[in-house]
């Protein structure tokens, strides 16, 4: 398992900064064998964190423990475990999909009979199997992708990281690479901790984990994270959202919650969604441009807990945040 303990780490001050802190103690653990999608507004810590698990950082306080190997006083044996993707690419775009491989593989000390023997099985999943002469920037971003995912996996890691690893990529080879991570996690049982901010790819993993202002906020299965929210929603988009909340909390006294042109009201009991958007119409239609009763999603979850919607998020997030 991924076993995190009282994790908290503090950037100092600088001439141009205050001290800031970006974990405050916090614990999640990521039982062996299973997935678990990070997720968290910009600056709520995850990247961080990310680095430190990936050994780039050492936390102020805290410790991490990974299959029973303590990252901090074994980095070297920890290591060995792991395998990364990073978010920004960590394949040299010059060289071919083999020459990568192979200088993945040199720095890992895998030697060449071993490295035919791992290849094989590392590329049995890919598209890779006859694009190997060619040079990583003649590929698709889905193919070079799986060309990092290739490299991970040749050192047959028991915990697999990956920060973002769909960034940039169309819906279709968002959804093609996800879906062969799935397939790849449960024939080998490896454990996987991937940061995303997309729901869709977190609806069939073991574990969500959302994060904000390096606190942990949920922690469960995405059923779960769904059920807790428990109730069906009324969302309203105008233009003029700002007024038209306070008015309807003025003249209906109910709870809302704002993000952007977006209004929703959750507090609706089961039954009342229709007779209170039938309401919501009838006295401030002028102002609605569209209106919806929907079941809450992980992404209703992530806007109920953190306050900003996905859509607000950085289009690339950094590694080094």
């Amino acid at each position: 398992m991924i076993d995190i303990a009282h994790l908290t780490h503090i950037y100092p001050a600088t001439r141009h900064s205050p001290a800031r802190r970006a974990l405050a103690d916090l614990s999640l653990t990521i039982a062996a064998g299973s997935f678990c999608i990070l997720s968290g507004p910009n600056g709520s810590g995850k990247s961080t964190l990310f680095r430190i698990l990936t050994g780039m950082t050492l936390p102020s306080s805290g410790s991490v423990r990974l299959g029973g190997i303590d990252l901090l006083r074994q980095p070297a044996e920890a290591r060995r475990r792991m395998g990364v993707v990073f978010q920004s690419p960590a394949v040299d775009k010059h060289l071919s999909v083999m020459e990568n491989l192979r200088l993945h593989a040199a720095l890992y000390d895998i030697k060449r009979a071993e490295f035919d023997r791992r290849l094989e099985d590392a590329l049995e999943w890919s598209d890779l199997k006859d694009r190997l002469a060619d040079r990583v920037d003649h590929l698709s971003g889905g193919l070079a992708r799986q060309v990092e995912l290739t490299k991970a996996l040749l050192t047959k890691p028991e915990f697999l990281l990956l920060d973002e690893p769909t960034t940039g990529l169309d819906p279709a080879s968002r959804r093609n690479f996800v879906n062969q991570l799935h397939g790849l996690q449960r024939q080998r049982q490896m454990t996987v901790l991937m940061t995303s901010h997309v729901f869709s790819e977190a609806e069939e993993v073991d574990q969500v984990a959302i994060m904000k202002d390096g606190h942990l906020l949920a922690n469960d299965r995405p059923a779960a994270l769904r059920a807790a929210l428990g109730r069906e929603m009324v969302v309203v988009q105008s233009r003029t959202a700002e007024r038209l909340e306070a008015t309807i909390r003025r003249e209906l006294g109910l709870t809302t919650r704002r993000h952007g042109d977006e209004i929703r009201l959750e507090e609706t009991t089961n039954g009342a969604s229709l007779p209170l958007l039938e309401q919501l119409l009838a006295r401030y239609r002028a102002d609605i441009d569209s209106i919806a009763i929907k079941q809450p999603t992980l992404e209703d979850v992530f806007i109920h807990l953190t306050g900003k919607p996905v859509s607000a998020l950085p289009a690339l997030e950094l590694v080094a945040q």
